[in-house]
This record gives structure tokens, C-alpha cells and sequence, in this order.
């Protein structure tokens, strides 16, 4: 099925309105001479570690412990994570690492 350019126009236009509501409402909800709502400050400190935690579950919810590699490529992998974003405080360096790591354990050892 393809789209009329009137279709086309119209999706790309919502798009666009969908991307600027996103960017500026927040500015026009809260401007910046008054100060933020108390339950916007909690769910910005605990937000991040829910989604962190909820990424960790959804990419672990398959591992079979019980056959195949018994989930040791995931758990040196989770772990690399976490020993790097210890030593080095770096989110970026800890996921390339950890990934680098799930990926050669993966490809050559299981």
C-alpha cells in the first residue's frame, strides 16, 4: 500500500508537530523562574536506574540456565558491565565493553 502525497505530507507534518510538542512543552510546563515540581525532581533521580534495571530483565528473561551455554557469555558479559562502569565511570566505555566481551565469548568460545 502506498501513501497519496497528501498522506505523506500529513505524516511528516505530525511527525514533525509530535517531535517539537516533545521538545518544548517541558519548557513551557515548567519555565525556568519557577522551580520543579517535587515529583518531577523524584522521577528524574529514580527513572534511570528503573529503566537500567527493567533493560537488564527484558535482555536476561531468556537465558536458559538450564541448556546450551547455561548463560555464563550473558552473566561475563553483565559483569564486564559492572566492573567497568566501577573502574572507569563511563556508561558509554561499560556497554561497548561489556558487549565487546558477550560478543568474542559468543562468536568463539560457546
Amino acid at each position: 500500500m502506498t501513501m497519496t502525497m497528501t498522506q505523506q505530507m500529513i505524516t511528516i507534518a505530525m511527525v514533525v508537530l509530535g517531535t517539537m510538542l516533545t521538545r518544548f512543552l517541558p519548557f513551557m510546563i515548567f519555565p525556568s523562574g519557577k522551580p520543579t515540581p517535587k515529583y518531577v525532581q523524584y522521577l528524574g533521580k529514580v527513572l534511570p536506574s528503573a529503566v537500567i534495571g527493567l533493560l537488564v530483565i527484558y535482555c536476561l528473561k531468556d537465558v536458559s540456565l538450564l541448556s546450551g551455554s547455561h548463560g555464563i557469555p550473558e552473566l561475563v558479559g553483565a559483569a564486564a558491565v559492572v566492573l567497568l562502569h566501577l573502574w572507569k565511570k563511563n556508561m558509554l566505555l561499560s556497554i561497548a565493553g561489556g558487549t565487546v566481551v558477550y560478543m568474542v565469548l559468543v562468536q568463539l568460545v560457546f
